[in-house]
């Protein structure tokens, strides 16, 4: 079959296209050179011309990105979309058992291959950056023909199709944020992967990011219980054991992403901003704990102010997406124009972070700690030596020893 018409036939009839695509002899080799390569182009290639040659233009200027910098972006990105479905299907193969399936390396790569199909086609939106979100709107489509092959490819029951579904696409989540933090180094050489043992990771010069089979296989059980009580729910009538279903669901699936398991609590984080910080007076204090979907997050924000300078502060507890708050730690380097630095840094377990101009009229100090709590010091007419001091003067140290507690205080 053609290419042309197995695009056409995974896209207008996935359910009719897969078994014809399981009972095919294939290796991982025509696979690649044969289909993925060329699709994997579009959304490359689209991309470069969308940023480079065309740009993001608006109220009568443009915008590019420069043709070097393009073009490194481009042989990243084509590269590391190539390993990230490769990779992906390195996990669906080590789930499918958990979801009654049958392991099967070729089938699973099949299963990645053609259901990116959708997303891979969709990269030609990037020509126009303004129509980028369209490009999204075929991803989700992905998804769908995912949910479709699940069955025929790894055969699993079906009605355990969705929550196989959830937890494959929490792993893609996870490969699309590697794959931008590494895509935004424009280096090809520094992108590793390797496969062995209970899971997956990849190596930057940032250090390493692992993908936990054995921990996904654990969220999906958990999100299958959770997928049967949401289904019964339903059944009864209980909108409210629903919901609290689905949310245990999401937990499951942050907790795939290496989210943190409770909260340290909103009152740890108000006890963390002095009465005076960087020789100003507190004006201003508020504290939010906020959940939704079984996701966890508190925020403790205070202001000080006098003579013309200003300071904000901002502690934040991610929670359940502290895996996301990580993974800034992937991304290094330092940016400097006329008037404005940026950088971006790990030291001693910690992500840092500057931004500042020069002339001292602004500057930002973030630091995210080792339990992914996320403190920053913003200042107006103060200078980034004295926002620098400023977060010296919170006790970090004692943040980052906040012990967690399954319910928000």
């Amino acid at each position: 079959m053609s290419l042309v018409d197995r695009v056409k036939g995974i896209l207008l009839d996935p359910r009719r296209t897969w078994p014809v695509i399981e009972a095919e002899s294939t290796s991982t080799a025509e696979l690649y050179r044969g289909y993925l390569v060329w699709l994997a182009a579009i959304p490359a290639v689209c991309g470069f011309i969308g940023l480079s040659l065309i740009g993001i233009g608006g109220f009568g200027f443009t915008v590019r990105v420069p043709l070097l910098m393009g073009l490194g972006n481009l042989v990243v990105s084509y590269v590391l979309s190539l390993v990230g479905v490769f990779v992906l299907a390195l996990i669906v193969d080590a789930l499918a058992p958990t979801f009654g399936g049958t392991r099967s390396a070729i089938q699973a790569l099949k299963l990645t291959v053609y259901a990116s199909t959708a997303a891979l086609v969709g990269g030609v939106f990037s020509l126009l950056p303004m129509l980028s979100i369209l490009g999204l709107l075929a991803a989700l489509y992905s998804v769908y023909l995912i949910y479709t092959g699940l069955p025929v490819l790894m055969k699993n029951p079906p009605e355990k199709s969705l929550a196989y579904t959830a937890v494959v696409i929490v792993a893609g989540i996870v490969m699309g944020l590697v794959i931008g933090a590494v895509s935004a180094l424009f280096r090809p050489h520094h992108g590793m992967v390797g496969a062995g043992g209970a899971g997956v990771s990849i190596t930057t010069p940032q250090g390493k990011v692992s993908i936990d089979t054995a921990a996904l296989e654990a969220a999906g059980k958990k999100m299958q219980e959770a997928t049967r009580q949401m289904e019964q729910a339903q059944q009864g009538g209980k909108p409210a054991a629903a919901a609290a279903a689905a949310g245990q669901a999401a937990a499951a699936a942050m907790g795939a992403l290496g989210g943190a398991q409770g909260s340290v609590g909103v009152a740890a984080l108000k006890a963390a901003l002095p009465e005076q910080l960087g020789g100003l007076p507190r004006t201003a204090l508020e504290v939010q704990n906020n959940q939704a979907m079984g996701v966890a997050m508190g925020q403790a924000r205070a202001e000080y102010g006098s003579a013309g300078k200003h300071l904000r502060v901002e502690i934040i507890d991610m929670g359940g997406l502290s895996g996301l708050a990580q993974m800034a730690g992937l991304v290094q380097g330092e940016k400097e124009s006329e008037g404005r630095v940026e950088k971006t840094w790990q030291s001693g377990g910690r992500t840092l972070m500057e931004e500042y101009h020069k002339d001292g009229s602004q500057a930002e100090a973030k630091t995210i700690l080792k339990n992914s709590l996320v403190v920053s010091v913003e200042g107006t007419g103060v200078p980034i030596d004295g926002v620098r001091a400023a977060l010296g003067q919170l006790d970090l140290a004692a943040l980052e020893g906040l012990a967690r507690t399954a319910q928000q205080k």
